[in-house]
């Protein structure tokens, strides 16, 4: 049996990592046709020695001599680099399935192309939906492309709804971990660290989800992707604070029944599932023990995490207000991370920032990438 040809968008962050781990174990099924990095030159060089691609694309152009140098004795290893690069990758004839695991803006453009392409795609890049929802989801119906979730929760979602074709959702219960602070006070908030922040307590993620999730921001852009994969508008989308990050998230019908997939954390299952639908395949690892763990579910605090806040206001707007927010978000990430920013003052900056730049009720590709470049702008002056 021909075995499924996959490009890794991002293959040495987290996700990538593991989906490596999930073609390993099924190295009879799947194969790695392209993988990609932004600057983890030594990691991309040692993926490409282990599973031997056709190619690699470094995004950071920089970095595109040593990575060469660094393969110069795997001659059948093509190696690439730049944005462009990463946009044509994705085109290759054999690849069957791309896994946009970039993180933030970058991840749309090889997107719109894997999809132009007629690539079935695996999405775990967030802000491509959050960014540009709409125009990703008319795109994926005009060239007949599926894009499965790889978020643990959109995945849990979807598992939730095979079946259930012809069955309207009421409402999604989406689930959120609510981070290392949920129990903080305001005043607790105002002097946390960026080292208490990566501090995640169920999941290992890379520093800037768990930044976000930290914030819940992660949680506010998980429910605009939530309105674009699953046709429902936002007041159907209801967030639980979960902190045991078992109940991954759920699904209410019409008749008040509720489907749920549950499971220990790990993103292995949902990156495994999206290869694999409909089939579900073996994993290796721990199983879910329903004896030893309790489950509970809270009521988000909107005023102590604001930025979730500020994500169902940018949907309620529309246009291309998610897309400032994310810039904005990148932002102001970025700086917290760099001791230039406080914890409290990520989501003034989000929220004056949307107050700002340009609006537009109906925006092209084009109006997102200067809505982008102006929030980018904006938020930079504002943490000055």
């Amino acid at each position: 049996m021909k075995k499924k040809q996959i490009c890794i968008l991002g293959s040495t962050g987290s996700i990538g990592t593991q989906a490596l781990q999930v073609i390993e174990e099924h190295s009879d099924l799947y194969e790695v046709y392209a993988l990609t990095a932004n600057n983890r030159v030594e990691q991309l060089a040692e993926q490409a020695r282990k599973f031997q691609p056709a190619a690699v694309v470094i995004a950071n152009e920089q970095h595109y001599e040593r990575l060469k140098k660094m393969l110069d004795d795997v001659p059948e290893v093509k190696v690439y680099a730049g944005a462009r690069a990463l946009d044509e990758i994705v085109e290759a004839g054999p690849i069957d399935m791309v896994l946009t695991a970039m993180v933030g803006f970058a991840g749309l453009s090889p997107t719109i192309h894997a999809i132009k392409a007629r690539k079935a795609i695996a999405l775990a890049n967030k802000e491509t939906l959050v960014v540009a929802g709409e125009l990703i989801c008319q795109l994926a119906q005009q060239y007949h492309v599926p894009i499965l979730p790889v978020d643990s929760e959109h995945s849990a979602i979807f598992q939730s709804l095979v079946g259930e074709d012809q069955n309207p959702i009421e409402k999604i219960l989406l689930t959120a971990s609510g981070g290392p602070f949920r129990q903080m006070s305001m005043e607790q908030l105002a002097t946390v660290t960026k080292a208490d922040a990566l501090r995640h307590p169920t999941w290992d993620m890379g520093a800037k989800i768990t930044i976000d999730s930290a914030t819940m921001m992660n949680k506010g852009f998980e429910v605009i992707e939530a309105k674009w994969l699953f046709g429902v508008g936002a007041t159907q989308i209801q967030v639980l604070v979960h902190p045991q990050s078992i109940v991954h998230s759920a699904v209410q019908f019409q008749d008040g029944a509720v489907k749920a997939q549950l499971g220990v954390p790990d993103m292995r299952l949902p990156i495994q599932y999206a290869f694999s639908f409909p089939e579900r395949l073996p994993l290796s690892g721990e199983r879910l023990d329903l004896f030893k763990t309790p489950l509970e579910f809270f009521e988000p605090d909107l005023q102590k995490f604001r930025c979730l806040a500020l994500a169902f206001e940018a949907i309620a707007c529309g246009g291309n207000l998610p897309c400032i927010v994310n810039a904005a978000n990148e932002i102001v990430n970025r700086a917290f991370l760099e001791d230039r920013c406080s914890f409290l003052q990520m989501s003034e900056v989000i929220e004056q920032t949307m107050a700002r730049v340009s609006f537009d009720k109906t925006p092209t590709y084009e109006t997102y990438v200067a809505s982008d470049a102006e929030a980018r702008r904006v938020a930079n002056e504002l943490i000055k």
